[in-house]
């Protein structure tokens, strides 16, 4: 007599990097203030920082996401705001802010390597970050997290068929994915319209771009304060199946 083996609710967990295993926003935050106080001749500063806003927005679709892009933003503005007659002493000030930030050591976020680490003996673990690949690799490189990830993957955008490939190539499809990260528009909406699970972290700081609405209710998502609470959401979600909730 047969029997029938139940189609296993998981097979593959993503996360983000930047703000979720270690601290990105804080450090864009400290570099903006300093940028802002360069600036203090030119404007109000909350003018100022809604400006820088704005051209990072505008830019995003052609220097993408990193450091080097808000960068040459920060450079941007300073000529715009200046009309062109600002002091090559400012420039050279903003230049070495961004290797600053681009040779800033990685801080891991409380509890991550733990969590992983009690993941990944389990199910394949694969990072999914969007920014600059030479960063990215730098920072995964010293955040002595590689040896835990099954699969890297560095996109210029997060998006549903992202997540569908990834979840397809490492697991069995987006269906049995599942998605943890801060940000609701890269890491958690479009992973729940490819059809996978996700958990929501929310950071204390989140840069404006990414601000979109909470899906409340949605079947999929999960939300807690703290990365080690991955682990208790994803035992008792392989236990008792895709109807479980908080």
């Amino acid at each position: 007599m047969g029997f029938f083996m139940a189609e296993p609710i998981l097979t593959v967990i993503g996360f983000d990097a930047d703000d979720t295993l270690w601290q990105n926003e804080f450090f864009f935050r400290q570099t903006e203030d300093r940028y802002l106080d360069l600036l203090a001749d030119f404007g109000d500063r909350s003018v100022l920082a809604a400006h820088l806003l704005a051209i990072e927005k505008r830019n995003v679709s052609i220097y993408g996401f990193g450091i080097k892009g808000f960068t040459l933003s920060m450079v941007e503005m300073a000529l715009e705001v200046s009309d062109g007659r600002i002091d090559a002493s400012i420039i050279a000030e903003i230049l070495a802010m961004g290797r600053e930030m681009l040779s800033h050591p990685v801080e891991l976020l409380p509890d991550v390597r733990a969590t992983l680490e009690a993941l990944a003996w389990r199910l394949p673990l694969v990072l999914v970050t969007k920014g600059d690949l030479f960063d990215q690799e730098r920072k995964l490189a010293q955040s002595g997290l590689t040896d835990l990830f099954r699969a890297v993957e560095i996109v210029s955008e997060k998006s549903a068929s992202t997540y569908a490939r990834v979840f397809s190539t490492m697991g069995k499809g987006p269906e049995t994915g599942l998605m943890v990260g801060n940000s609701l528009r890269s890491d958690i909406l479009p992973a729940l319209d490819a059809g996978a699970f996700a958990i929501h972290i929310p950071h204390d700081l989140t840069w404006a771009y990414e601000h979109v609405d909470e899906p409340v209710g949605h079947p999929r998502l999960f939300v807690v304060e703290r990365i080690s609470a991955v682990v208790e959401i994803i035992e008792k979600l392989v236990e008792s199946g895709p109807g479980f909730t908080l």
